[in-house]
């Protein structure tokens, strides 16, 4: 099997190196890295991110995995199989959605839209045959054909300025949230609530990549790297599968519950799905053992710690470290996996360095459950 290969079954993805690699300046993400195939900057990390902020920039995420559904019966059926509610979901409209085990632990998390009747989905690339793999093995009688996807792929777009865009877009005005217009020669448009207030994702063929970047840079749109993408993605609290989560991760714990209108991935108010008794059990009666939390960390230390590491409190473990990045306003900065009944002012440890959580971003536990308060309605209190 060549270098860079995973197999799950039939299923196999190879993650080149993206063509766009070519483009001066381009600096390949760090090797063995999930970001390896793209370029994680072009010589300006912190200018990229600033661009990506005030203005407009343009992100190569072709290495990200597309599959497709098509059937009648892809949304009624893909809606029983997955914690997001799709059932109903209108042509052209978009939504996040996880694969959860027997016990609630999440497997694959995924951004579908439904356009022109066909289903398509993106996941991380490590992630994409086992997800795949799974969905062809739910089709059962069902009329749903999921694929994959290779003559797709993914840019991203970030900044107010994207506005600006819409005639080398070819299309008349930006989609709102979630929802999704196609675009000339093919593919779509899609605008996400992150890492940015202005992300726009297009999946678009891949043989018009380098075609689709050339007109963009030369409408406006900066090129940044994967570094910009994630610094933006941790500053916003948004995990990304596999890094940020480990194979106890819940959906509370990672910020992903809520309906597509509250930009989560998990709907509370229906069932029909594997998991879904961890999920309804933890947000009727109880609280996530671990909340994702922003950490920041000592930028004097000689080395950064690394994702997977402990993060350690009077050299006790309270957490797991994730997503490790150089933010261009707040320096040195992490996601974490922290037990929940850490406070938010203890001292941490994570690899080398200090880190110290930052209070913003502890989840609010002030409301009592459902459950809880039906108990205690019931007791008389």
């Amino acid at each position: 099997m060549s270098p860079g290969a995973t197999t799950v079954e039939d299923v196999s993805v190879v993650v080149a190196p993206s063509p766009l690699l070519s483009v001066p300046g381009a600096v390949a993400g760090p090797p063995g890295s999930l970001d390896s195939a793209v370029a994680w900057h072009y010589g300006n990390p912190f200018g990229e991110q600033r661009a990506a902020v005030e203005r407009v920039a343009v992100i190569d995420r072709s290495h990200r995995f597309v599959l497709s559904i098509t059937g009648a019966e892809r949304l009624s059926w893909l809606h029983t199989i997955t914690s997001q509610h799709v059932a109903n979901l209108a042509d052209g409209r978009s939504a996040e959605n996880l694969d959860l085990d027997l016990n609630g632990r999440v497997q694959h998390h995924f951004v579908l839209t439904d356009l022109d009747a066909t289903v398509w989905a993106d996941t991380e690339a490590d992630h994409g045959p086992a997800l795949l793999d799974f969905l062809r093995k739910m089709v059962f009688w069902a009329d749903a054909q999921p694929r994959e996807a290779t003559d797709h792929a993914v840019l991203s777009l970030l900044g107010p300025r994207v506005r600006e865009l819409t005639a080398a877009l070819g299309v008349a005005d930006l989609p709102d949230t979630y929802e999704a217009v196609p675009l000339p020669g093919g593919g779509f448009l899609r605008r996400m609530p992150w890492p940015t207030a202005d992300s726009f994702d297009l999946v678009i063929p891949r043989d018009r990549l380098a075609g689709w970047w050339a007109e963009l840079t030369e409408a406006g749109a900066e090129p940044a790297g994967m570094w910009a993408f994630e610094a933006l993605r941790v500053a916003a609290l948004r995990p990304r599968i596999g890094l940020d989560t480990d194979e106890r991760t819940i959906p509370h714990e990672a910020r992903w519950i809520g309906g597509v209108d509250e930009h989560g991935a998990v709907h509370l108010d229906k069932g029909c799905y594997r998991g879904q008794e961890t999920v309804a059990r933890v947000h009727n009666l109880g609280k996530p053992p671990r909340h994702l939390v922003l950490l920041h960390l000592d930028g004097s230390a000689d080395e950064r710690p690394a994702p997977g590491e402990d993060v350690t409190a009077g050299g006790r473990t309270v957490g797991r470290l994730g997503t490790v990045i150089d933010h261009y306003e707040l320096g040195p900065i992490a996601l974490a996996l922290v037990k929940r009944t850490i406070p938010a002012d203890t001292a941490l440890v994570a690899g080398p360095s200090a880190a110290a959580i930052d209070p913003d971003s502890v989840p609010a536990e002030d409301t009592l459950q459902p459950g809880r308060l039906a108990v205690d309605r019931l007791r008389g209190r």
